[in-house]
């Protein structure tokens, strides 16, 4: 292979790489077709790449041909064969913690908060991953703290997308979580609160079981539209802002839903902040 297409393969920082003009627009179809989330008619399709259908259709065809697009009797493009086998490679190779590392460190910048990713362990939500704030927080979360299902934003967003069965095994063993004072069952509000959570997609909570401290919590989605991580901002209560829809919030929300876009998850799950 020549030396200068070796080099532009493998990225020449610095220096602008060449391209083929006819694959960029075929490139906008198929990210056009992604974002919508459901197939889509040939007119459609090429509204929302922003081309006329009369463009768009060679790129199609092509697209079918060789299988990355797939054609249904009422003429909707797909995902086809190939998409899915491309789509599979690229889940096995995800990493939650690895994918989720540049969001959490941009996160915590963003909001000069700091930012927790938790994944469920065996024990229940376990913290994998912490960027702490520059600014001095008294909190007691280290990689590795367990997190009560009832008591903390972060378990309870767990808690919300899981099914009964398990949660309720889970609950039998909160006394050895952070936070988790007693056997007895949660209080009667407690289903009522992981419904609103299903529906906003984020839970806070300020002044407990930490004084003084606030935390907002969303979950992260995979290609299945299960749970994958949650991640969490906290700080100082007056610092985080009370306000679900405050900036802190809302960068939170964002981060998640681009984490879940990452996964694979294009469901009602990881819906518009």
């Amino acid at each position: 292979m020549p030396s200068d297409i070796s080099n532009d393969l493998n990225g020449n920082e610095g220096k602008a790489q060449r391209g083929i003009n006819a694959l960029d627009s075929t490139g906008e179809l198929l990210q056009a077709l992604s974002a919508s989330g459901h197939p889509m008619n040939l007119r459609d399709l090429a509204a929302a790449a922003g081309m006329p259908p009369a463009k768009a259709f060679p790129h199609l065809v092509s697209l079918q041909k060789i299988g990355l697009l797939s054609r249904d009797d009422a003429g909707c493009f797909s995902a086809g064969a190939l998409g899915f086998e491309l789509g599979l490679v690229a889940l096995q190779r995800l990493s939650p913690t690895r994918e989720a590392e540049s969001e959490i460190v941009s996160l915590a910048a963003t909001t000069q908060l700091s930012v927790a990713a938790a994944t469920m362990g065996p024990l229940g939500p376990t913290i994998i991953r912490l960027e702490e704030s520059a600014r001095p927080q008294h909190i007691s979360l280290r990689v590795g703290t367990v997190m009560s299902l009832i008591h903390t934003a972060i378990g309870r967003v767990f808690a919300a997308h899981m099914s009964e069965d398990m949660l309720e095994g889970l609950l039998a063993q909160e006394p050895i979580r952070l936070a988790g004072t007693s056997s007895k069952p949660p209080a009667r509000d407690y289903r009522a609160r992981l419904a609103r959570i299903r529906e906003s997609c984020i839970d806070e909570a300020f002044d407990a079981p930490v004084p003084g401290i606030g935390t907002f919590a969303a979950p992260v989605f995979d290609h299945t539209n299960s749970i994958r991580l949650v991640i969490a901002v906290i700080g100082p209560s007056g610092s985080v802002g009370r306000d679900p829809q405050g900036p802190a919030a809302r960068a939170l929300i964002a981060a998640a839903q681009r984490l879940s876009w990452r996964f694979g998850s294009h469901g009602d799950a990881s819906r518009e902040a």
